[in-house]
């Protein structure tokens, strides 16, 4: 239990008195809404008389007493509307202890009441409600944090202070975050929106949603560091899923034809303004299609969202007009390293690769293969510059173990990654359907494995039977939903898109 605030045991003390007035602080009997603040601010018409009888509930967070009469101020969550409480109205008999007790000196800032009442407009033109009725919905006893704003006596201009507005705390305590910062609200509806659209998109193209396991015997289908954990029953040890690939690629063996899932993810990775432990994907498989396929839709989805949540295909991501609007901008991965450091690699071996990587000052370390050094390069050089959406294609095939081989190009594989403001937002292949290779280049991250690679895929005998009865042609993506989120809400860090974001543990 922490030490409590002098503010905190003034409400305690509160707490009790409105008790022993008979006044149940946490009442369970249903208190019906019928209306919200902002359907009140938009719509009422003092000409039409409209909105006589209505019945409000949210947080008090401003109060003016001024004797037989106070002004106060609800939020809900549309917004906030002003209250206008005349003692005679609330206490129409002798009793005045609503008022002059509890409302006056009981009730505290950010306490959830009930209100019914009339609608009207003060002299100064402001829509209000008339209360007739006020009832206490819940006693808060933790006061809320200050926002307080003063004139700059030199501009003019309103500065805030004691403003709630340290991330760390905001993360921490977002229950606070979202009551006194009304904005960050806006950033959680547009990512709602977004998944929406994008739900939408693919059901009426058809394809089916479903479910697949996050505990798996065997994690696959990324390249990534697990969370393990164990089966007390089964004595077995599970594994928080890095993807869901392999299970949905399992349904198209099945005979669906598209299938997609909104899937919780988890990398046991480092942590930064780009990674959460946990994170949202959205994966789709679809049969008899290929990438260039795939990539038609995804510019075609990802400018729909846009459109929805903005209205237009452009949208500000920091000091960058980012525009959606089809088509994107696309280069080869060898093309792309070519463009923007001026050397072509397309023909070399690891050997020249790392002569390269270490001339364009990269960083590697031994356990390193030809494919992580070209993905150095990439995300070094090529990648933070990449802010208008572009597709990247035609990766070699070491780096991408479930994708196919290039239909043109030895030593390649179908496979693009969407990139913008600087970051993949997605990926997508040509699926590998031939057991024969996928096999072989299972085995192949088995090797690399053992040079250390904490990374490299583990061989899932049950995926190769799967594929050993047959999968057709299909086309597969994955988009990262959390990094979509931050464009579209132009928010800079993961943290902010996400209501709950991994913390380290708190000293309370």
């Amino acid at each position: 239990m922490h030490h409590l605030s002098e503010q905190e045991q003034l409400r305690r003390q509160k707490l009790t008195q409105l008790q022993e007035l008979g006044v149940e602080p946490y009442p369970s009997e249903l208190f019906d809404v019928n209306f919200s603040a902002q359907e009140i601010l938009d719509n009422y018409r003092p000409e039409l008389n409209n909105f006589q009888e209505v019945s409000l509930a949210g947080r008090l967070m401003s109060s003016r007493v001024m004797g037989k009469a106070s002004f106060a101020e609800l939020m809900d969550s549309s917004g906030r509307i002003q209250l206008y409480i005349n003692r005679d109205e609330i206490c129409p008999g002798e009793d005045k202890t609503l008022y002059n007790t509890v409302f006056k000196k009981l009730l505290d800032l950010g306490d959830f009441i009930g209100v019914k009442g009339h609608v009207f407009t003060t002299q100064v033109g402001e829509i209000s409600v008339h209360v007739t009725e006020l009832k206490l919905l819940a006693k808060s006893l933790r006061p809320l944090p200050v926002v307080k704003t003063k004139k700059d006596e030199v501009t003019g201009e309103e500065v805030v202070y004691d403003s709630f507005s340290d991330p760390e705390q905001r993360y921490r305590q977002r229950y606070v975050d979202l009551v006194v910062n009304p904005h960050v609200r806006e950033t959680f509806i547009k990512r709602t929106q977004l998944v929406q659209a994008m739900r939408n998109y693919l059901n009426d193209k058809g394809y089916l949603e479903v479910e697949t396991p996050i505990l798996q015997p065997l994690y696959g289908g990324a390249a990534a560091r697990p969370f393990k954990t164990h089966h007390n029953t089964l004595d077995m040890t599970l594994y928080l899923r890095i993807a869901n690939e392999l299970y949905l690629k399992r349904l198209i063996v099945g005979g669906f034809d598209g299938v997609y899932e909104f899937s919780k993810d988890f990398r046991n990775e480092g942590m930064s303004r780009f990674h959460n432990p946990e994170f949202t994907q959205m994966e789709l498989y679809v049969a008899y299609k290929d990438y260039a396929w795939m990539m038609d839709l995804v510019e075609e989805m990802v400018e729909r969202v846009a459109l929805q949540l903005h209205g237009k295909t452009e949208v500000q991501v920091g000091d960058n007009l980012i525009n959606f609007q089809r088509p994107w901008q696309r280069y080869t991965m060898f093309e792309a390293i070519e463009k923007y450091t001026g050397v072509a690699i397309g023909e070399m071996d690891e050997a020249a690769l790392r002569e390269t990587a270490t001339k364009l000052h990269v960083e590697l370390d031994p356990s390193m293969g030809k494919a992580k050094i070209i993905d150095e390069i990439f995300g070094e050089h090529v990648e933070p510059k990449l802010i208008q959406p572009t597709f990247i294609t035609d990766y070699p095939v070491e780096m991408s173990p479930l994708a196919k081989k290039h239909r043109d190009r030895p030593g390649l594989v179908e496979r693009f990654e969407a990139i913008c403001n600087g970051k993949e937002i997605c990926n997508a292949f040509s699926e590998l359907n031939d057991p024969i290779d996928q096999r072989q280049r299972f085995e192949d991250q088995l090797e690399l494995g053992k040079r250390g690679d904490t990374e490299a895929m583990v061989l899932d005998d049950d995926f190769l039977r799967a594929l050993e009865y047959g999968m057709p042609p299909t086309a597969g993506l994955g988009i990262g939903i959390d990094r979509l989120s931050m464009i579209m809400t132009n928010s800079p860090s993961i943290q902010e898109v996400l209501f709950f974001p991994q913390m380290r543990p708190e000293a309370l």
